[in-house]
């Protein structure tokens, strides 16, 4: 059997590797376009950011050592122009020589990844604007850096590779300031949790232009004038990181079926229209694993997972694709950024009736040293506590705690399911209720209706009622540090003996710093006959939310830069 693979990176080196690993006589061989395949996309930023030192290191794989180990023919340079399905044959482009052949299979995997997205922006041309998608973008960002010694980039998109490279650059010794036509920045997260991401960002002094885009660029000697949709900024280089797109153009005509996108559409084994030619990573259409509608989610891990799948299924181990579920994580300066499937915007639009819980609490036991900080938001389904969906904002013990709850979800576990989970303790890695649990145990209360919350954005509208009680738990000296506006402070230890001062007719709605006293108050002021809600994720994340939507993120005072 014959096996051509169109492409030898993520997806396309995973499906060669597993094919030889189940059929030692098979012929397969593997067309890269670039020079390099099998490397590391996703180390790239920290190449030029100087945390990667060797260029070696980038390269997970060279084409004599995938030969030599897995006897796969590796033809680098090598790009398909065209595909013929009906005939079995792809149109192969020498990239030196500039001439074409003819190449015949018998099964063919399409893994051409995607390439960045360069919007057809006026001056976008200029050789100081880059992208970064592959080993020779890398280094030319890098050359460009120890050459030119850069003072200010702009960089265009505030996804993970553009806060990754923000983060970067500023190692590099580079001013920067991130343009996102959203409001907030990282689109895996709802605009809440963003929050604590901004409040980060700007301490570590990078801009945040938000909610605005790049109509052009002027090229000047001395570097870049950007203009924005609204106002504009001078940078010495810039950046696009707007996202990027499958890479079939080369398809056209072929008669495989893709849709408006240009992903390729394929059924549960990841077979196109074509039975013997497959599709896998970027460029294939996945479905949602929750919701089972089609997507574009261009991650490494479930494009190695689809190449192992194809291979399988060529070989005949039939196993279908279950669906991507987007779990992924950031490295962000000292900060951890993940998520894991649906977030909130995603949930309802998808038709759940779900709520959300917010956990800050610690990475690990708090008398052991070292221990910092985490946000955690759940979204969950009404009624059956079902989890949809994880996002994690914090220092230490993010990555744990985000891949027991992708684990969670993947298994179709509750909140009830959370609570009787055993996961490792002692008191350098969690504590004995480890987050996940606590998670859990705050489900299990809202499904039980031990306790009802409210939400930050429900604030403004309770502020307005005079039929209702704010009232805020915290210490006198927390309540004098900044408070909800017509919140009553009774501290929590104080709470029993003062019950007399609550007006028992009107419903209370409590806060706290973080949801847990409040939590503990609306469990006395239940049993003493008081109708009464807590504010879930407490003071802390009302405040941050609040500053947020306060802060300028226009180009006149770019959140994070000094002026």
């Amino acid at each position: 059997m014959k096996i051509v693979i169109v492409g030898g990176v993520a997806g396309g080196a995973s499906a060669a590797a597993r094919l030889r690993r189940m059929d030692e006589q098979a012929e397969i061989i593997m067309l890269e376009r670039g020079a390099y395949i099998s490397y590391a996309n996703c180390g790239l930023p920290y190449y030029i950011g100087g945390e990667i030192t060797e260029k070696s290191a980038l390269t997970l794989q060279t084409p004599e050592r995938f030969h030599q180990r897995f006897g796969i023919d590796v033809r680098v340079n090598q790009e398909v122009v065209s595909v013929d399905p009906t005939g079995k044959t792809v149109l192969v482009k020498d990239g030196k020589s500039g001439e074409t052949s003819s190449l015949s299979y018998d099964k063919l995997i399409l893994s051409p990844g995607a390439m960045p997205i360069v919007p057809p922006i006026e001056g976008a041309d200029d050789p100081r604007v880059f992208t970064l998608r592959n080993i020779p973008d890398t280094y030319r960002i890098h050359e460009y850096i120890q050459e030119h010694k850069p003072k200010t980039a702009v960089i265009i998109g505030g996804g993970y590779i553009g806060v990754e490279m923000a983060e970067n650059l500023v190692r590099a010794g580079v001013q920067v300031t991130v343009v996102e036509r959203s409001a907030h920045l990282i689109g895996p997260l709802d605009s809440d949790m963003a929050s604590d991401v901004h409040s980060y960002l700007k301490k570590k002094g990078v801009g945040m232009i938000l909610s605005n885009g790049v109509i052009k660029f002027h090229s000047k000697e001395d570097g870049l004038h950007v203009i924005l949709e609204h106002g504009e900024l001078d940078c010495d280089f810039a950046l696009m990181s707007v996202g990027v797109r499958p890479d079939t153009a080369f398809l056209q005509g072929s008669g495989i079926e893709r849709n408006q996108r240009g992903q390729i559409q394929t059924n549960e084994f990841m077979q196109t229209n074509f039975p013997d030619v497959y599709a896998i990573g970027d460029a294939a259409e996945i479905r949602h694993f929750q919701t089972g509608q089609p997507g574009f989610i261009p991650l490494a891990g479930p494009a190695n997972k689809q190449g192992r799948l194809v291979a399988d299924h060529i070989c005949g181990k039939a196993r279908s694709y279950s669906g991507t579920q987007g779990t992924s994580i950031l490295k962000l300066f000292d900060m951890t950024v993940a998520a894991t499937g649906l977030k909130e915007e995603a949930a309802k639009a998808a038709g759940f009736d779900c709520d959300k819980v917010y956990l800050w609490t610690a990475s690990h036991a708090t008398y052991y040293p070292g221990a910092t900080n985490m946000q955690i938001k759940v979204v969950f389904e009404l009624g059956t506590g079902k989890i949809l969906g994880a996002q994690i904002v914090g220092m230490d013990g993010v990555d744990k705690r985000i891949d027991v709850l992708a684990s969670a979800i993947r298994g179709g576990l509750t909140g009830e399911d959370l609570t009787e989970l055993e996961l490792a303790y002692a008191p350098p890695f969690s504590s004995a209720k480890d987050p996940v649990n606590m998670i859990g145990f705050m489900i299990q209360n809202l499904i039980q209706k031990n306790v009802k919350q409210h939400h930050y954005h429900d604030v403004p509208d309770l502020q307005k009622r005079d039929d209702i009680t704010l009232l805020d738990v915290r210490t006198e000296a927390e309540y004098q540090r900044g408070h909800i506006d017509k919140a009553v402070n009774i501290p929590l230890d104080d709470l029993r003996q003062r019950l007399g001062e609550l007006d028992g007719s009107k419903p209370i709605y409590i806060n706290c710093q973080s949801g847990l006293r409040s939590y503990l108050a609306s469990r006395i002021l239940t049993q003493h006959g008081f109708p009464c809600s807590h504010l879930a994720g407490g003071y802390r994340l009302y405040q941050v939310i609040a500053q947020d939507s306060a802060t300028d993120f226009s180009p006149t005072h770019p959140c994070g830069v000094p002026v």
